[in-house]
């Protein structure tokens, strides 16, 4: 593939209006409020690109794409986007009124409030693990992945480039800096996805040749003994536990809806989301499966499908474009997953211990764990290399060690006001080696029943626990005066309009 002085001249002007865009939006950041929440003025447009830009990643491209690409999974995959867009409805109608009352900063401060701190440090230093270790790891290796195939740019090299951009905006900026470059980005990542997409129907031979040469490959409805996505995981199982985890409870999705300007903007934004999820299959997935139909003979690894697809498709002229894209995924997701890391680190942890601290103090510190939690993520992509079965599997199998404890905690103190601390620690640490000993022992069981089999398990030992030391006391939630809570007039509508396209999609691909 040619990279030609186009191509360069596109690659350099986006990255050039990322960075200024975003380094001039975060100039003025004065309050702890403004550096981490983006002084909680974001619209529902902004919230709901930069929650699609946060989510979809390289490592969507690359691992999504490569799920489609395997015969044993193909459009199946689509579930984890569709029941994700029916999560969010559940995240705008019931979770988002509830923190955004409260006026909190992180979703680990919302369980201080309802248990106490203990709760509270053990889900932030699970999800600063999880972050730095897993997600932020898995991201900048498939970010990495794709600028080699395709520009045989070497794999060390991308990995820190791509860190050292994000981490230069994302320290300097805090949210909104991340936010406005999410924006640009996902529309690139949005329009360079159609392109590739109406790019790929053409040269397989338009959508009757693609659906002929599809080989069984666009069933959304696995078996029920499918090894990874049964259809009694994903839809009465355990697909709805990380998808409400992440939707919902994962600080890295949630500080944006956090930072809403109301209630109303915040439902709006969320449901937004929603709809671009019903389609980003037709952009991921599609192109995964007719990598296989045209080029199966020079992909050795399922990870490869969407690379090779650009390699052999784009023309000279448009590959400046979607590389810029590509960059772009990657970018958008790191940084707001190093805001997010950073901002539990400042908040839940190191303002707990010094709280008399002043505003541009717990902002330096946000900065300087910010280029701490890169060098760590950096260094973290080579245990991503050592795993053998796709980086889209790899992220969703290792958060599977804390989502059900997480998810129980929260479920169980809304549920019953007996619930008490030492229950919720005990469902969140049993999770743990519980799902480390599901994987080991019974690897021939999908990931997604060892999820539920964990939740069943820490409801039960939340509620024993909670029967011999019950809450005793007067569970008061903080109250965020002043803050506009009148609820979108058209978060109902919507809901159902969501609901109603997410049934008709499976109806289609069954």
């Amino acid at each position: 593939m040619e990279f030609s002085p186009l191509d360069l001249i596109t690659f350099v002007s986006f990255i050039a209006l990322v960075i200024g865009v975003s380094l001039y939006a975060g100039r003025k950041e004065e309050t702890s409020e403004d550096y981490f929440l983006a002084g909680r003025g974001l619209t529902w447009w902004m919230i709901g690109l930069s929650l699609i830009a946060s989510n979809i990643s390289t490592e969507h491209f690359v691992g999504m794409a490569g799920q489609g690409y395997m015969a044993e999974i193909g459009m199946a995959i689509a579930s984890y986007e569709w029941i994700a867009a029916l999560s969010l409805i559940i995240v705008a109608l019931f979770l988002l009124p509830r923190f955004l009352r409260s006026g909190i900063y992180t979703i680990p401060e919302f369980l201080e409030y309802r248990y106490n701190k203990w709760p509270r440090m053990i889900m932030g230093f699970g999800l600063l693990f999880m972050y730095a270790g897993v997600t932020m790891a898995t991201v900048l290796y498939a970010g990495a992945i794709a600028m080699h195939t395709i520009f045989n740019i070497p794999m060390e090299v991308g990995v820190w480039v791509i860190g050292a951009i994000a981490g230069l905006y994302t320290m300097y900026g805090g949210l909104k800096a991340v936010v406005w470059s999410d924006v640009i980005q996902g529309t690139a990542l949005l329009v360079g996805g159609v392109i590739v997409t109406f790019l790929a129907m053409d040269a397989v031979g338009g959508w009757d040749k693609f659906v002929e040469l599809s080989d069984g490959r666009l069933h959304t409805v696995l078996p029920a003994d499918h090894p990874e996505l049964p259809w009694t995981a994903v839809f009465i199982g355990g697909m709805w536990l990380p998808n409400i985890f992440y939707w919902g409870l994962n600080q890295f999705i949630t500080q944006r809806t956090l930072a809403a300007k109301s209630l109303s903007e915040g439902q709006k934004g969320v449901l937004f989301g929603a709809s671009l999820k019903l389609i980003m299959p037709m952009i991921v997935v599609f192109p995964g499966i007719i990598a296989f139909e045209l080029y199966a003979d020079q992909i050795p690894n399922a990870d490869l499908a969407y690379p090779t697809l650009l390699k052999n498709l784009l023309p000279v002229g448009f590959v400046g474009i979607m590389f810029a894209a590509l960059f772009g995924a990657t970018m958008s997701t790191l940084d707001s997953l190093l805001n997010s890391a950073a901002t539990i680190f400042t908040i839940d942890f190191y303002k707990a211990w010094k709280p008399k601290e002043s505003s541009k103090h717990y902002i330096k510190v946000g900065r300087i764990s910010t280029i701490v939690f890169v060098v760590i993520a950096c260094l973290s992509t080579r245990f991503v290399a050592d795993f053998g079965e796709g980086l889209y599997k790899f992220i969703q199998v290792w958060w599977g060690c804390i989502q059900p404890g997480i998810v129980a905690a929260f479920f169980l103190g809304f549920a019953w006001k007996k619930t008490s601390w030492q229950a919720a620690v005990a469902g969140m640490l049993i999770n743990v080696p519980l799902y480390l000993i599901l994987l080991d022992q019974f690897p021939d069981i999908a990931f997604l029943h060892h999820m539920a089999i964990c939740f069943v398990v820490c409801i039960v030992v939340m509620v024993g626990v909670s029967m011999i030391k019950p809450e005793t006391r007067e569970i008061v939630y903080p109250v965020n005066e002043g803050y506009d809570m009148k609820p979108s007039k058209t978060v109902l509508v919507w809901s159902v309009m969501i609901f109603l396209a997410t049934v008709a999609l499976y109806w289609t691909f069954q």
